[in-house]
């Protein structure tokens, strides 16, 4: 996929989080997400941190969580969730609309790979469904199986071979796991989540 095909995508999915997160209620907001010990807040802050991200507040926080990569992503997206009310964090979304920043080391790959899954993260709890576009999953799929972190996605699911039911994707070798590209891409991130749509031999050897 061509690089402004992705960002448009990654405008639209987060266009599309705005305006589900502008439609919670502060119950809502307060919900555990499937990340444990994140809230929707959380989750919500840290999607639109992507665009604001600036190396030496980042290299502060990694200092901050002693080099600790995931613990940092956490205790930002705590720090953002405490100092940003939800409509706050709502307008975020609305002034970084088309922004083509990214954090340092990352592509624009990244980003949307971000938005798709964490919107799933938002979603599901709330009892939400929310489609991912094909295409763009697609994409997300092949950043995530190409880099080792911090998804671990070829070490994780060695010894299986994921094959997408609606899209022309495959990766990995052994028993078929099979399903929606969406399905697969939560997979890969790590999550379980989608694990009931996803098919064949290789599902019991998760």
């Amino acid at each position: 996929m061509e690089t402004e095909e992705i960002w448009r995508y990654v405008d639209i999915e987060r266009a599309g989080l705005a305006e589900l997160l502008s439609g919670l209620t502060a119950a809502e907001w307060a919900t555990p997400s499937v990340c444990p010990g994140w809230t929707v807040h959380d989750v919500a802050a840290h999607v639109i941190s992507s665009p604001q991200a600036r190396v030496l507040p980042v290299m502060v926080g990694m200092a901050r969580a002693r080099g600790d990569f995931n613990r940092f992503v956490f205790e930002e997206a705590r720090r953002a969730a405490s100092k940003y009310s939800a409509g706050e964090v709502v307008a975020q979304y609305r002034r970084f609309a088309g922004s083509r920043r990214h954090p340092v080391g990352t592509t624009p790959a990244d980003p949307l790979l971000d938005v798709l899954i964490h919107t799933q993260d938002i979603a599901l709890p709330l009892g939400i469904r929310r489609e991912m576009p094909v295409e763009a999953a697609r994409a997300a799929a092949d950043r995530i199986w190409s880099k080792s972190f911090p998804f671990k996605a070829r070490k994780r699911l060695v010894g299986v071979r994921l094959v997408a039911s609606d899209t022309d994707w495959s990766a990995g070798e052994g028993p078929e796991i099979h399903g929606p590209i969406s399905a697969l891409l939560v997979l890969l991130s790590g999550r379980r989540i989608t694990t009931p749509s996803l098919k064949g031999k290789g599902v019991a050897l998760l």
